[in-house]
């Protein structure tokens, strides 16, 4: 991968580091009471559970948004599968420790920061259609922006809301 590092895909990916730093150290202080308490009153996942889900989905969120920045649309990606995806992964990772997730997090993050780097401004500005929107074509930095970067942003902020902190 040939890293471009231009000033808006470095503003991004510290963006995504900054947001995987801050979940990764309130997680760190989590108790085991805490870590697999559910994580709210309609979603049931544990929150250690949630925390390992932003650290596994970053790939898959790095490859969507490459196939925009390579001009291709993504399709078949509904609210649906999505769902679908998440109740898998809960499954398959129910007893994830806070040690592995923690760990998930660090390494997936710092890969999905060098892919942001490794993609040029002409890449950020390549718009596809986007099944997940009704087919609206978005550009590959807004996919950035509403997944990969913001993600463990959002998420940490329903954790401390969980948890009342």
């Amino acid at each position: 991968m040939t890293t471009v590092m231009t000033d808006r895909t470095t503003a991004l990916a510290e963006r995504l580091e900054e947001g995987a730093r801050a979940l990764a150290q309130f997680a760190s202080t989590l108790t085991d009471a805490e870590w697999n308490r559910p994580f709210g009153t309609t979603d049931k996942r544990t929150i250690g559970v949630i925390v390992h889900h932003v650290a596994s989905i970053y790939p898959l969120e790095i490859q969507l948004a490459q196939l925009l920045a390579a001009g291709k649309p993504v399709t078949g990606v509904t609210w649906d599968v999505v769902a679908e995806v998440n109740a898998g992964h809960a499954k398959e990772n129910a007893g994830a420790t806070k040690e592995a997730a923690l760990e998930l997090l660090a390494r997936n993050s710092a890969r999905a920061a060098a892919a942001i780097r490794a993609l040029s401004d002409a890449e950020l500005a390549e718009a596809a259609p986007v099944s997940l929107y009704g087919d609206a074509p978005l550009t590959c930095q807004f996919f950035l922006e509403d997944h990969a970067v913001r993600h463990s942003y959002h998420h940490l902020a329903k954790i401390r809301k969980a948890l009342g902190r």
